[in-house]
């Protein structure tokens, strides 16, 4: 998250400075959003990699986190609810080749990734998908996850 905004703010020193040298005529403008946009797109592009590749389903709950906080109406916010939501899931039933080691994790981080949390996490980013974007093509796979760890009433 820190590196996201580290980022942020120097890609916004570059274009203010890059601005000033040139020429009112010879500025181009790049507003904030396309740069959101373009660090949203970067980090949805790694979080699959990780999804797919390497199964490393706690690297891309980092990444997601990221982009959920800086860019929240990014435009592929669905795919990354599905992520999201998913690799919470995985990692609660212990798939995946990153294995949690609570014991090796700061106190925050022990709390962020308890069972209990990442099986909230599934249910919240997975009904936020199937709710806010019916129309995702991820919403299928999400409601057979959403019927299997729905609490029973």
């Amino acid at each position: 998250m820190r590196q996201a905004l580290l980022l942020f703010t120097l890609l916004l020193f570059v274009f203010a400075v890059s601005g000033l040298s040139q020429g009112d005529s010879e500025q181009k403008t790049v507003s904030i959003d396309q740069i959101l946009e373009a660090d949203a797109n970067h980090n949805l592009n790694v979080a699959w990699q990780y999804f797919k590749l390497r199964k490393a389903y706690k690297a891309v709950l980092m990444r997601t986190d990221e982009t959920i906080a800086a860019h929240p109406t990014y435009s592929k916010i669905d795919e990354i609810f599905y992520l999201h939501g998913m690799s919470s899931y995985y990692l609660v039933n212990g798939k995946g080749k990153q294995k949690l080691n609570l014991k090796v994790l700061s106190k925050e981080e022990q709390e962020r990734f308890t069972d209990n949390r990442l099986q909230e996490d599934a249910l919240v980013y997975l009904s936020m998908l199937v709710e806010e974007h019916p129309e995702s093509k991820y919403v299928k796979k999400a409601k057979k996850i959403l019927d299997k760890i729905k609490p029973k009433k």
